[in-house]
């Protein structure tokens, strides 16, 4: 679009021009005062608002101080669309680029998020990356990206709202949250009134758990893909969350199947070991080497069965006692300890009633997160298309 295209009173401009890097540093953030620090995997895609985060008490390597209300944009692997609004303070990731408005009159400051989430300047992102296996851009590049400025009374009429239809989104994700907990918490009190005996869970497996294979991230798409890290969560396996990569035969020898019960080896301590079936009717997606496949017999142990003591009170607590790492922020848990989980297993005719008496929460759970993706789906729409 050019100047003579542009709306009455909107301007255009270029990124670095209205925006400024942080470059403000901590080599000592305890001794500074900071208490948080966040990495690119305490960013969730499409969501502004942070909820995980590391203690800087722990331990960590980062220096690059941010502040409340700065915008934290993730400048690796720039496809994954991590672009967030902290409301504290604290040290970040040097893969986070720290940016704000370089003069409120003239880029209303929270309306920079917004800029940030527009199909546009991903794209600029993706494009100007450089790198193979973790390719990142620049801020000379992010620098140089135009987009078209509204005036300020605009600015603020687009930033309210879309903070509006922030504030539905949070309103739907707390519901999600709810959901799952009741979900979580019917389970447990079922499944302690099975009285079941407990098994290892190696016992319950036909296969060794399996590692998947490294992958050689592609920039463009080859037809082929890796699930990423955050394709499983605390409620299961999330669609869509998928990386491009050149397809090798190790990679082709591990490419995942309908029903396959996958579990992510490698991550936080609050998220190591999340299980999650994989629902998709496709052929051309790989599972990564931060996650193992895990084999059982249906006949005894129904995968969503076992996929639901993994995401129990009493599961989440066994994963993480195993979970090992001198790295504060990244832990991993091994096929052995896998292998030693011990899993209450009623008998499938049980495990069966079970699933049914939880169905119904299931559903409830399934169709508020629906929900919630369609409306980010159309917030991602609506951002893009105003700006």
């Amino acid at each position: 679009m050019d100047s003579g295209r542009l709306k009455p009173g909107w301007t255009r401009v270029a990124f670095g021009d209205v925006v400024r890097l942080s470059t403000d540093r901590s080599s000592d953030p305890k001794s500074a005062g900071f208490k948080r620090y966040v990495g690119l995997e305490h960013l969730d895609p499409g969501n502004l608002a942070i909820r995980r985060w590391g203690n800087v008490a722990d331990g960590t390597t980062f220096t690059a101080v941010f502040r409340a209300g700065q915008v934290l944009f993730g400048k690796r692997r720039s496809y994954q669309r991590k672009v967030a609004v902290p409301d504290f303070g604290g040290v970040c990731s040097g893969d986070i680029y720290v940016l704000e408005s370089r003069d409120d009159r003239q880029l209303l400051a929270e309306l920079l998020p917004f800029v940030c989430q527009t199909e546009a300047f991903f794209q600029h992102a993706i494009g100007t990356s450089a790198g193979s296996l973790s390719p990142r851009t620049n801020w000379r590049s992010l620098a140089a990206y135009e987009f078209a400025l509204p005036p300020l009374d605009e600015q603020h009429r687009i930033a309210a709202a879309l903070r509006k239809t922030d504030r539905v989104a949070e309103a739907l994700l707390a519901l999600v949250e709810a959901t799952q907990l009741v979900h979580a918490s019917l389970f447990d009190s079922l499944l302690d009134r099975s009285a079941a005996r407990s098994v290892a869970l190696g016992s319950l497996l036909i296969d060794a758990p399996r590692n998947g294979c490294s992958a050689v991230e592609a920039s463009a798409p080859t037809g082929h893909w890796v699930l990423g890290l955050d394709a499983l969560t605390k409620s299961g396996y999330r669609p869509g969350r998928l990386k491009p990569v050149q397809p090798t035969a190790a990679m082709l020898n591990s490419v995942v199947q309908t029903g396959d019960l996958l579990i992510s080896r490698s991550n936080t301590l609050d998220r190591v070991g999340f299980p999650g079936i994989f629902n998709e009717e496709r052929c051309d997606v790989s599972w990564p080497d931060t996650m193992m496949r895990l084999s059982t017999d249906p006949s005894v142990s129904r995968p969503r069965f076992l996929e639901l003591f993994l995401q129990s009170v009493s599961g989440r607590r066994q994963i993480q006692r195993f979970a090992a790492g001198t790295s504060a922020s990244m832990k991993k848990i091994n096929a052995h300890a896998i292998r030693q989980i011990w899993v209450p297993l009623p008998p499938p005719t049980t495990q069966d009633a079970i699933l049914r008496q939880v169905g119904g929460v299931a559903s409830a759970h399934t169709e508020v997160k629906r929900r919630l993706e369609a409306l980010q789906g159309l917030r991602s729409t609506i951002v893009s298309s105003v700006l």
